[in-house]
């Protein structure tokens, strides 16, 4: 099988020769730090491009997704017209104590010493106290034609120079979005004070990313396999609120932007949430979910056999191939090999199923867990 049959074969819940593998994307990447010590392992002396920031991921040579096996390949949009959205390595080196402000108004800044991600220190409308703040708030355009230029043409290169599934980027951030902008404890206190407020929030968040999405999949909707959307609303012991708030707030924002990209596209819809949140999982199904990452194995009630029995038929797991908190930091590569094993084995039988580790993998990571995981995952055969 090609890769992109492969990737196509597992989203329709059916058998494949190997199970396809994922790397590279905002939620299945490779931290600088960790990628930076598979470089040395191999003696490679490679230039190192930063996709996210925010994050500090790198983005994965073509050289090291063929080494692993990778069968996907991104597609991103661009900045606004006033920025590309990017920052590069060489400026991240040159100053340990970046700080920016995204095209909403959040500042993000690095720690002076010892730094690995970048935190929210500046949230614009921490202070909101009323509907009128946040409307006159300087939301951006996310229909911008400056996101979208040229991102059909290098899709369309990426399907003719490789034989890999194309995935997109990570979109529709509702929820996150919302207490980015606020402030968590601002945000969570509006949810029972003033939720008028929170509305007001999210359904501007909710149209930037229907603006987007109508560009995005306008330009690209006909080539891609798999969308990507994404709001946490889980941590490691359960929900962030109760299902109930969620259906309240979230859910039929969220239910009106799928419904807008299954409109534009025949590709698979990928969602993304961290934590338990197993009670919210056929709301999830419900308003047009397929595909579910990261499948944290150890928050509550994800353990990967329960899922795959319960949800098999209607979720592809794209994740939950090996504990990033746990096995793939502090085990032994022959632990890290049991690990994918056995998470392939609750998860893979019968299609369905996508490989990554859970989330992205992280500074800690010694190289040779690395790349005993993909190796594992490889020459798994059920």
């Amino acid at each position: 099988m090609t890769s992109r049959e492969r990737v196509r074969a597992a989203l329709r819940h059916t058998e494949t020769d190997r199970v396809p593998i994922d790397l590279g994307g905002n939620q299945t990447g490779i931290t600088r730090t960790a990628y930076e010590g598979l470089l040395r392992l191999w003696g490679w002396d490679e230039p190192i491009e930063i996709l996210d920031a925010v994050q500090q991921l790198a983005q994965p040579s073509e050289r090291v997704l063929d080494r692993f096996g990778v069968d996907t390949r991104y597609i991103r949009a661009r900045g606004a017209e006033d920025g590309d959205g990017s920052i590069t390595e060489e400026l991240i080196r040159g100053k340990p104590h970046l700080s920016f402000t995204d095209e909403f108004g959040v500042t993000w800044s690095m720690p002076k010493v010892g730094g690995l991600y970048h935190d929210i220190t500046y949230s614009p409308l921490a202070a909101a106290t009323t509907v009128s703040d946040v409307e006159n708030h300087p939301w951006p355009d996310g229909g911008d034609p400056a996101r979208f230029r040229g991102v059909r043409e290098e899709a369309l290169r990426t399907l003719e120079s490789t034989d890999k599934a194309l995935v997109t980027g990570i979109s529709g951030v509702v929820f996150e979005f919302g207490w980015y902008l606020m402030g968590f404890e601002h945000f969570y206190g509006c949810l029972s004070t003033q939720p008028e407020l929170i509305e007001a929030v999210l359904d501007h968040t909710l149209q930037y990313w229907l603006d987007f999405e109508t560009g995005f999949l306008d330009a690209v909707g006909d080539l891609v396999d798999v969308v990507c959307v994404g709001d946490d609303l889980a941590g490691q012991h359960g929900m962030l609120m109760s299902p109930e708030v969620y259906r309240r707030f979230i859910k039929p924002r969220q239910a009106k932007l799928y419904a807008l990209i299954h409109s534009k596209t025949k590709a698979k819809l990928w969602y993304h949430s961290c934590g338990g949140i197993r009670p919210v999982i056929p709301d999830l199904i419900e308003i047009g979910v397929e595909v579910l990452n990261p499948v944290q194995v150890s928050a509550a009630g994800m353990d990967p056999a329960e899922l795959k029995r319960e949800y098999g038929r209607d979720l592809v797991f794209w994740g939950g191939g090996c504990d990033t908190q746990h096995v793939l930091p502090h085990g032994t590569p022959a632990e890290v090999a049991a690990e994918v094993k056995g998470r392939l084995d609750a998860l893979a039988p019968g299609g369905g199923c996508v490989f990554t580790p859970v989330h992205n993998i992280q500074p800690d990571v010694p190289a040779a867990n690395i790349v005993a995981m993909y190796e594992a995952a490889a020459e798994w055969r059920g």
